[in-house]
């Protein structure tokens, strides 16, 4: 059984290796939010992943490592399943507002109870399907791990994008052909590849504007 000793000793240790300096009531917070994803996974099936150890590595910190590009200050996380990155970057950044939005009712429900249990504050948790989302503002940063087709995702939040604001789109190997065929509707603006210690996954950002 993982404790939270364990997952505590572990968390610090991968922040280290990732030069990620975070108080100990939000490292408190990112293990909390684990042991709720490992507990709810047992039933409800949220992520493949199902070691908290690994979570850690593969969840946590690869959430972590797009903080340096979101733009604030509202962020929206489309598809964000278990919460990812959405929950461990509202945590890190409690200036900015998140809205997180899914339409599987079971996973949102799931981060209803992450946030109340939690008492975060500056998350939104928003259970529609992106195209029946209708804010009456718009988003500086619109991220997305889930979406496996670029122009898809682009297409369906370009509505939801204020006008000098970015779309981060997490992406494995780099993803050539989709650039290739990219929409004239958008430019990209740059591609990060993602560092994990540890880690050989192969990991890209794609930060990617409106064509005005």
């Amino acid at each position: 059984m993982i404790d939270f000793k364990q997952l505590h000793v572990e968390l610090l240790k991968q922040l280290s290796k990732n030069h990620f300096d975070i108080n100990e009531k939000i490292n408190k917070k990112l293990i909390e939010y684990v042991l709720l994803l490992h507990k709810w996974n047992q039933i409800h099936n949220l992520t493949s992943i199902r070691d908290p150890l690994q979570m850690l590595s593969k969840h946590i910190i690869d959430s972590l490592v797009i903080s340096p590009y979101l733009q604030g200050p509202d962020i929206l996380d489309v598809g964000t399943g278990a919460g990812l990155p959405g929950i461990p970057l509202a945590l890190t950044h409690p200036h900015y507002r998140f809205a997180l939005l899914d339409s599987n009712g079971k996973k949102t429900r799931f981060l209803t109870h992450v946030i109340q249990t939690l008492t975060i504050t500056n998350v939104e948790i928003i259970s529609l399907r992106v195209e029946k989302y209708h804010p009456e503002y718009c988003f500086n940063s619109i991220v997305s791990r889930a979406f496996s087709q670029l122009n898809e995702f682009l297409h369906k939040t370009k509505h939801l994008c204020c006008e000098n604001g970015s779309f981060l789109a997490m992406k494995g190997q780099y993803p050539a052909e989709e650039i290739h065929v990219l929409d004239t509707d958008f430019k990209l603006i740059d591609t990060k590849p993602l560092q994990i210690a540890d880690l050989d996954e192969k990991r890209h950002l794609l930060i990617i504007g409106l064509n005005h």
